[in-house]
């Protein structure tokens, strides 16, 4: 019997998972703790590397309150995260200022000059974006990729800048402190676009980091997902309560892992997730990219694989805003009211609960109204900070139910049109499987097969499947596990649910008139969202 430790480290909290390893890959125990995830009023989004690890800390001793495995029996740690956060360190490995978030989007100034001067392809200089598909497959053609941000505080924080010594993301500075050792894996790299993906492992690009201005010497070494880093210190053992020496494995970012967790790992497996953010991503072979819809095939935790990945920004956290701002007072319900900033991922349970019970009966289509889910901006099918939400069509007989599931409706109409970009480039499979906090709700389930008229897979614990999919990565390199291809092995079907026919029509119609919503509204959304002129 073998027990592993997976660290799910989201956007407002971290996980503390322990798994059984045996003929499946069982979860035992789990502990969270949360932390501040802060909005600025410039677009900045922030957090506090010192949260995290306090955090990570205090879930790790509560995991051991909750069961009898004791800390010397774990074989092994490892980490799903967040991805293309901003961490820049000194030589000791102290943040020289509070890390940036993947939502921050402050580096429009960067963005502009670096990206989107001379003759254009989709909105970006032609010559850089074909150098950069090139090199690496994918472009950085969003202000809220990571290159940017790096370039924001070079240019608005000098003094800062002078002292970073690697640039990091938010498990690899996890993974530092634990080790003491500077890396990033290959899935982590990538996403800096500064990765050549033609060349393998270390294969930072002189040309690129030329052409965007990175110092080349803030980039740290390159290991994959499956290697063993190092071991825990003694100092790190201590604020972890486990054995000094037990083995750190490089894990991977959530956009790699949660689709290993979720049993999809042969070519041409597509899966769905939806926590706080929602994504449509398939196993491919090589790499693609539709500049169009804002689709790239990224760099994963398999070797000679690549996730084709399309992504929402907002996805279950339109449904916290539902239960933060939107008071939930039919059913005798009153919520207190809280910042966007402060809310938890934890809410999917009961969120859950009330949605199944609240809107089960609410017919599809929401009684006419719609809603968009983007909340902070969109990536794809189309890249706009300024998009936000509407709730359109509104009339005297529609009640708080209509508003919450057109809601629900809403995040599934946009993963629709998502997976429809994707099915342009390649051929996505049926069944899809289904992940994240979302996947623990029925509705959302039958409501996404009648949508997509494919069948919708869930597996157990699903909105562990980053987890299972850190504790996937360090069962191969420990040898308990042969290879990532064969997880899938040990990730059963829990439940199935089958598109209804009777309900496409109804889904059809509003679903056309969810994509012209943003066509129509392109120019009021920048009109509105950009700063007034003094």
């Amino acid at each position: 019997m073998t027990y592993l430790i997976a660290y799910d480290v989201g956007t407002t909290g971290v996980k503390t998972c322990l798994f059984r390893m045996d003929q499946t890959i069982s979860l035992v125990a789990d502990a969270q703790r949360g932390y501040g995830l802060y909005v600025l009023a410039n677009g900045g989004v922030e957090q506090d590397a010192e949260e995290w690890w306090a955090a990570m800390g205090a879930a790790t001793r509560e995991l051991f309150e909750k069961t009898p495995v004791r800390p010397r029996e774990i074989a092994g740690i490892s980490f799903c995260s967040q991805m293309q956060g901003l961490v820049l360190v000194d030589r000791d490995g102290s943040p020289v200022r509070r890390p940036m978030s993947y939502m921050d989007q402050r580096a429009k100034e960067e963005f502009k000059a670096g990206m989107t001067d001379g003759l254009r392809i989709a909105g970006v200089n032609a010559r850089k974006l074909l150098r950069c598909l090139a090199v690496t497959g994918a472009v950085p053609s969003s202000v809220k990729d990571p290159v940017w941000r790096y370039k924001w505080v070079e240019r608005n924080e000098p003094e800062r800048f002078r002292r970073v010594y690697k640039w990091l993301d938010v498990k690899e500075y996890l993974i530092y402190r634990c080790t003491g050792t500077f890396v990033m894996t290959e899935d982590s790299a990538f996403s800096t676009f500064l990765y050549d993906t033609r060349r393998g492992r270390e294969g930072w690009s002189k040309p690129l980091c030329r052409m965007l201005g990175v110092h080349m010497e803030h980039l740290p070494p390159v290991v994959r997902s499956t290697d063993q880093v190092g071991g825990l210190t003694g100092t790190a053992a201590a604020a972890l309560g486990l054995p000094e020496g037990t083995p750190v494995f490089g894990g991977g970012g959530d956009a790699s892992l949660i689709g290993i967790g979720a049993g999809c790992t042969a070519v041409g497996d597509t899966h769905i997730y939806s926590g706080t953010s929602g994504w449509v991503s398939t196993v491919v072979e090589r790499r693609l990219v539709d500049t169009k819809a804002m689709i790239a095939a990224i760099l994963g935790a398999q070797q000679q694989k690549f996730n084709y990945f399309a992504e929402l920004e907002t996805a279950g956290k339109c449904l916290e805003w539902v239960k933060d701002h939107l008071a939930l007072d039919e059913i005798g319900i009153y919520l207190e009211k809280t910042h966007v900033a402060e809310s938890r991922e934890s809410v999917y349970t009961s969120l859950y609960d009330y949605l199944t019970e609240t809107i089960r009966h609410v017919p599809p289509g929401a009684g006419g109204v719609i809603f968009t889910p983007w909340l902070h901006g969109n990536r794809c099918p189309f890249e706009d900070p300024n998009a936000a939400g509407i709730f359109f069509n509104i009339r005297l007989e529609t009640g708080k139910t209509e508003l919450i599931r057109a809601v629900l409706e809403g995040v599934c109409y946009h993963i629709r049109w998502m997976l429809e970009c994707q099915d342009r480039k390649i051929k996505t499979s049926n069944p899809i499987r289904f992940v994240g906090g979302g996947a623990l709700s029925d509705v959302t389930c039958q409501i996404l097969a009648d949508m997509t008229g494919r069948t919708i897979e869930t597996v157990p614990s699903p909105q562990n499947a980053g987890a299972v999919g850190a504790a996937a990565v360090a069962g191969v390199g420990l040898g308990i596990i042969g290879g990532l291809e064969d997880v899938r092995t040990l990730i059963p079907v829990l439940r199935s649910f089958a598109p209804n026919p009777e309900f496409r029509p109804v889904y059809n119609k509003t679903y056309l008139t969810f994509q012209q919503l943003y066509r129509s509204n392109k120019r009021n959304f920048s009109a509105m969202n950009q700063p007034a002129d003094c």
